[in-house]
């Protein structure tokens, strides 16, 4: 796991816990801000995993030339 990976999934979990917060206190808006919250942190972790797939990636194409 790289950084945006990991920061990704930590504001998909706040994200989260501010969705439940809102809906424990019938507040509307803290639950939206946790659902954009929520997005935002899956996109992060999403845009981390495909970082690390290339990255891989050139890594074996670069490893395959050395040979």
């Amino acid at each position: 796991m790289n950084r945006d990976e990991l920061k990704g999934k930590a504001e998909a979990l706040k994200g989260k816990i501010k969705q439940a917060t809102g809906d424990f206190t019938r507040n509307p808006d803290l639950h939206d801000e946790g659902v954009v919250d929520e997005v935002a942190g899956k996109t992060r972790a999403a845009v981390g995993r495909v970082r690390r797939k290339v990255g891989e990636a050139l890594e074996d194409i670069g490893n395959a030339i050395k040979k």
